[in-house]
């Protein structure tokens, strides 16, 4: 993690909250605070020699795996969010996905697929991803890549903004790749769930599968929707399973012809704790 990753993770929302005063300070302190959290941070770990010797963990469950790369995306983990020195192992209620991810996964994990994740930050969830669908290829997208810490031939960690559109376009749609899974984990505002579904939705194969995690975060929580805009994506999805029409200034008009071209079926799950929507492609 670089100093610049470090302020925009921990400091950059007080920044904007604070008086000069607490700026000045904030800014003062800001390195030191930096240096002593060097220390702290997650070790970076090669997992294709990590594999030599956890051969076992090939043949968990996407649970257990979760749990043990500390991803939250599993049952319970150990807050990955604080300042890595003041982290505290006291294992947490996580968002309890794995089950509902299971049954779309279980029968396609030995293939060869490409999984796109966007939001991938400590890449906890490409460490799990990489022992369950252990003959593919993990993609893992996010605006802070410095902050990946794990290696292997079988991963790829990248730089991309889902909050810009031409941030999408560049480091996404204009690849050649195709996608098998994305799994939409990113900022969680309304727009930026918009756009990333209706935008990549052109990049995930035949028979693909997308998923949209926290997708009740902008009728939930305030920051996640500032200026108290409708639709979000939960209503047009829900509006798309009704067979009801639907605008959003966030979508382009072929981009919603495409989607309901192609879009096989949409469904709504409750987590231990939010929502997440799983859509495959016909």
């Amino acid at each position: 993690m670089n100093i610049k990753t470090f302020y925009t993770i921990y400091y950059r929302h007080r920044i904007q909250k604070a008086n000069l005063l607490l700026k000045i300070y904030i800014l003062l302190i800001l390195p030191f605070r930096y240096l002593i959290n060097i220390p702290f941070l997650p070790k970076k770990i090669n997992l294709d020699e990590h594999s030599k010797s956890n051969n076992e963990l090939f043949n968990k469950d996407l649970d257990y795996l979760f749990e043990h790369f500390n991803s939250d995306k599993g049952n319970y983990y150990i807050n990955q969010y604080m300042q890595p020195i003041k982290k505290i192992n006291r294992r947490i209620d996580a968002h309890g996905y794995s089950k509902i991810y299971e049954k779309y996964f279980e029968k396609i994990r030995n293939d060869n697929l490409k999984v796109l994740e966007l939001g991938s930050f400590y890449g906890n969830a490409a460490g799990a991803f990489f022992y369950y669908f252990k003959n593919s290829s993990i993609y893992s997208g996010d605006i802070c890549p410095d902050l990946f810490r794990y290696r292997s031939q079988r991963l790829k960690n990248f730089y991309v903004n889902t909050s810009s559109e031409i941030s999408i376009k560049n480091y996404l749609l204009d690849s050649e790749n195709k996608f098998n899974i994305i799994i939409e984990d990113a900022s969680h505002t309304l727009k930026d769930q918009i756009i990333s579904l209706f935008m990549l939705f052109k990049i995930l194969s035949p028979k693909g599968i997308f998923i949209c995690e926290e997708l009740d975060f902008p009728e939930t929580r305030k920051d996640m929707n500032i200026k108290n805009e409708y639709p979000d994506l939960k209503n047009i999805l829900k509006a798309i399973k009704s067979s009801k029409d639907f605008n959003s200034k966030y979508i382009k008009e072929e981009d919603k012809k495409y989607f309901l071209e192609n879009f096989e079926t949409i469904e709504i799950f409750k987590g231990k704790i939010n929502e997440v929507a799983i859509i495959q492609k016909k």
